[in-house]
Parts: C-alpha cells; sequence; structure tokens
C-alpha cells in the first residue's frame, strides 16, 4: 500500500473512531425533557377550567385580563381551527420529542453548565416571526407556524416564507434559538462579520444536529443547496471584486442574508440564488477555519469573524 494512501486511511479510522466515543457518550447523556401541551390542553377546556389552566401556566393569562376574555377564545372559530389543524399534523408529538431530545443531549454534551428548560406547545395565531421563543427556563413552540408549506392558513404569506414553515425545520429553528441566545450579534455592520455569525450557528448545527440533512439547517431544499455549493466560487468571486467583505452598507443585510426569495447579485443568476446565501458562505468560511483548528465549540463562539476568516485558509471549491 502507498505510504500517502495508508497514512489517509489510518486518520480516516482514527476520525471514525473519535465519531464513534462522541456519539456513544452523548447517548448516554440523561436529559429529562418535559413537554407541557398547552395546546392540547386549550383545545379540550372549557371555562370551568380556566383557574386551574391559569395556575399552571400564568405567563399565558396577565392578570389584566377577565377570565371571560379566554372564556370567549375558546368558543372562537378560528382558534379552534388553529388547535385542530395543529393536532393533525403533530398528534403525540412524539417523533418531535425524540427529536429535541436528541438535540438538547448534544448541547449538554458540548455546553454541559446548560439547564434544559421546559418545553411548552402552544398556538400563536401563525406568528412565524416568532414561532420560537427560549428563555432561561421555557421553549415555547408556536406549532401553528409548522403545518406545512402548503397550508391553507399561509396562503396570504409569500412563498420564501411559507417555504420554512414546515415540521421538519421544528428542531433546526430550536437549535438556532439556543445559539441565538449563547453567541452574541455583532455590533459593527460589517458584512464579514454578520456572515461569520450566521457560519456559526450553522456550524453549530452541524454538530448539535449530526443527523439532520444540510439542507434542512439552512431551511434550503436540496436543489438550492447544490445550487449553492455549485457556485462557490463565482459567489467568492463576486464578494471579492465588488469589495464586499468589509463593508458596511446596510442593504447588503437584505440582498445576502436575510430570508428572501433569491439572493441579490443583480446578474441574470439572481432568479436561480436561494436567499440568505451569505449565510450559507459564513457557513463553509466558518467550516474551513474549524478543519485547520482544534477548538471547542465553546472558544468558537468568543472568536471574532476577523480572527476566524484570516485564520480559515478559505477557498471556495471549484
Amino acid at each position: 500500500m502507498r505510504p500517502l494512501l495508508f497514512l489517509a486511511l489510518l486518520l480516516l479510522l482514527f476520525g471514525c473512531g473519535n465519531d464513534n466515543k462522541t456519539a456513544e457518550a452523548i447517548s448516554k447523556i440523561d436529559v429529562d425533557l418535559k413537554i407541557s401541551r398547552f395546546d392540547r390542553a386549550f383545545a379540550v377546556a372549557t371555562p370551568s377550567d380556566i383557574p386551574e389552566l391559569k395556575r399552571e401556566y400564568p405567563y399565558f393569562f396577565p392578570a389584566q385580563y377577565a377570565d371571560s376574555v379566554w372564556e370567549a377564545k375558546l368558543k372562537d372559530t378560528i382558534q379552534i381551527s388553529l388547535l385542530e389543524e395543529v393536532d393533525m399534523v403533530f398528534g403525540d408529538f412524539k417523533a418531535e420529542k425524540q427529536n429535541l431530545q436528541s438535540l438538547f443531549k448534544h448541547i449538554k454534551y458540548y455546553f454541559p453548565k446548560y439547564e434544559i428548560p421546559e418545553v411548552v406547545t402552544v398556538t400563536s395565531n401563525v406568528d412565524y416571526a416568532n414561532r420560537v421563543i427560549l428563555t432561561d427556563s421555557l421553549l415555547l413552540l408556536g406549532l401553528d407556524n409548522y403545518l406545512g408549506s402548503s397550508h391553507r392558513f399561509y396562503d396570504s404569506f409569500a412563498r420564501y416564507i411559507t417555504a420554512d414553515l414546515d415540521k421538519q425545520y421544528l428542531a433546526s429553528d430550536v437549535a438556532s434559538a439556543f445559539v441565538n441566545k449563547s453567541l452574541r450579534f455583532p455590533t459593527d455592520r460589517i458584512f464579514l462579520s454578520h456572515m461569520i455569525y450566521y457560519g456559526k450557528e450553522l456550524y453549530l448545527k452541524d454538530q448539535l444536529m449530526p443527523e439532520l440533512q444540510d439542507a434542512q439547517k439552512i431551511a434550503y431544499t436540496q436543489e438550492q443547496l447544490d445550487w449553492a455549493f455549485a457556485n462557490e466560487e463565482q459567489i467568492w468571486r463576486y464578494f471579492i471584486e465588488k469589495e464586499l467583505l468589509y463593508s458596511t452598507d446596510h442593504k447588503l443585510g437584505p440582498r445576502f442574508l436575510d430570508p428572501a426569495p433569491f439572493s441579490k447579485f443583480q446578474l441574470e443568476l439572481d432568479s436561480e440564488s436561494p436567499g440568505r446565501i451569505g449565510r450559507f458562505m459564513g457557513w463553509q468560511i466558518v467550516k474551513a477555519f474549524m478543519d485547520n483548528n482544534e477548538i471547542s465549540l465553546a472558544e468558537l463562539l468568543s472568536l471574532s469573524a476577523e480572527e476566524i476568516f484570516k485564520e480559515s485558509n478559505y477557498k471556495p471549491k471549484r
């Protein structure tokens, strides 16, 4: 066997061995995940149940509202329809619970001091901008925001928004909420800083949700992800030639980072591109950095975008 081939095989086997040990250690972590189905409790409640619900879920019942408000909500046809649709899509929530348990096991492995919150499922009148709310002790999941991209409740929304409103993205959104609480958003307006911020988020998903498809992590279709990889070199060349990396132009966020039907290069390829392509590029930079540096996830979070970029030796795949 050739020496280089033998060395490559050894490295591969060593890497697989480490991965197996990590997976085994994570599987042994005990996570006591409490899930409270407020949506179901409210769906079957009667006016006489309101006092008990208020005791169990005081954060959902502001003191300034009389019980008559909640009694009226019990009869509201829109609320009833929302709750029925959620029940049909999620049922007993068993699969979702397994996914969340796996996510929190990985979080505890990499961040041992993290306290697992209580999970509470709710309906939110399809408030998709706040479909996951994570506090120190609570994780609120608005399940009516995950009924499927073609659901009739979403008919008035733009297609690029409804594409994300599917239960396959629920655990991924929770991972994003965890990262956003753990990672400070850039205070500067430098485009590279924001790219790296989202790159860190996506790289953490690689580690916290290894079983998840890459397309699900960034909420792309597989075709969109394939396009991003196929055009990675061309995208990078555009960013460099237009001197965008250190630009503070506030328009770069909407063009390349924010949810959108497509990214805005102002070229013919725009209509083919997925939105948030700057996040994808930040992801590749962070991956390159981690491939070249032996540091923990916690240490990664504290590093500056400039340090990560310079030490990544990032070169787009040809």
